[in-house]
């Protein structure tokens, strides 16, 4: 059974106040398309559908566009509200849109929705896990355990438990979370610390773990614990980028193929570099798309008056203008040497233990530096 894995579409978003809704509509029309194509038997959309938990009008027209479109080309749909999400809204109608093979994950009650499908290698469990937190996860278990989760590892471990997982059967799990050791982008809520870590292992008993949250396609663990990543770019640092839908496809059990569909915006994000004169001059842009999403940085030592004015002549799209110059750089230099003094030993080792291992100590970790260089001082 074949199955598209996208997630964080973030309809309504708009970055540097430029409004994505166009860019969505066409990126969504490609999809039905990919989806026809690869002959795929459902799509899995896991998490973060809207970019607010009040969507627009707008952005909640386009959805129903999207949902009545798959179901017209007859494919199953598998959606989780991700924590951009309200679960309430998400799960506003599911019970009459499961009659359309379109199943939404209901507001968390201490159960996960189980959709048993069959093919010739026998039986598919889909399980759909909406973003939990350790609060939802305490407030749906009260009563239920003695033993309240307090971590978002407790608290998702507490949830994956009660899952009665048939493991001589095939299992997939939609899921919206921080695996640790996912890379993460600029365009995503980041808790402080670290703090939603979940880790991989959670999810051993599922043939394939269809992730939303983080931006970045990837997998984490192991190859069938995957981020799909965003439809589109929505941040600077996602420039170079390409953006993809993920296709799953489940043969018999222990066997998951999977590989990646490039998908094509209607206006790319990237970023340039140079003096005033270098980025305006002809040849520098004739041979690009001056209608993407462009981040200048100029190099001039002296600021131009009206830049983003000036640039948006021959850049329309043009989002952000900064400056990369000596003055520029000194600024930097002396917010780089004021965060320093202002954070303790155990915080700059923390930061440094993060770039080293791209995941944050533990608490085990944490509370043992900090008893060490206690020690030393």
């Amino acid at each position: 059974m074949k199955f598209l894995h996208i997630s964080d579409l973030h309809i309504g978003k708009r970055v540097n106040e430029f409004s994505m809704i166009e860019d969505q509509k066409y990126i969504l029309n490609q999809i039905l398309k990919i989806s026809e194509t690869t002959q795929a038997d459902g799509v899995l959309i896991a998490g973060d559908v809207y970019d607010k938990t009040v969507p627009s009008a707008e952005a909640v027209q386009l959805f129903d566009s999207f949902l009545t479109s798959l179901s017209e080309q007859k494919k199953k749909v598998f959606v989780i509200s991700g924590n951009h999400d309200s679960a309430e809204r998400i799960a506003f109608g599911s019970q009459l849109m499961s009659r359309s093979e379109v199943y939404v994950s209901p507001v968390y009650d201490g159960n996960v929705s189980k959709i048993t499908l069959e093919d010739s290698y026998g039986r598919l469990n889909i399980y759909l896990l909406p973003f939990l937190k350790p609060a939802s996860v305490r407030h749906a278990l009260e009563g239920k355990t003695d033993e309240m989760p307090e971590s978002y590892q407790d608290a998702i471990q507490a949830a994956v438990d009660r899952i009665c997982v048939d493991q001589s059967e095939r299992n997939l799990l939609v899921a919206h979370q921080f695996v640790t050791g996912a890379g993460r982008c600029d365009s995503e809520e980041v808790a402080v610390g670290g703090l939603d870590n979940v880790d991989a292992e959670i999810f051993h008993a599922f043939d394939y773990v269809a992730l939303g949250h983080i931006h970045s396609p990837q997998s984490v663990g192991r190859k069938t614990v995957r981020y799909c990543g965003t439809p589109l770019k929505y941040s600077f640092s996602e420039a170079g980028q390409t953006k993809s839908v993920t296709v799953a496809e489940l043969k018999e059990k222990g066997q998951v193929v999977t590989e990646t569909v490039p998908l094509v915006p209607l206006h790319d994000m990237r970023k340039i570099r140079g003096t005033y004169l270098e980025v305006t001059a002809r040849s520098f842009y004739e041979k690009t798309d001056t209608e993407d999403y462009i981040k200048v940085t100029l190099t001039d030592e002296e600021d131009i008056p009206d830049g983003m004015q000036k640039l948006r002549i021959i850049y329309p799209n043009l989002m952000q203008l900064e400056y990369d110059n000596s003055r520029t750089r000194q600024s930097r230099d002396v917010e780089a040497v004021r965060d320093i003094e202002q954070k303790s030993r155990t915080e700059l080792f923390a930061e440094f233990y993060e770039l080293q291992n791209n995941m944050p100590m533990s608490n085990v970790q944490a509370e043992y530096i900090k008893q060490m260089i206690e020690g030393m001082e």
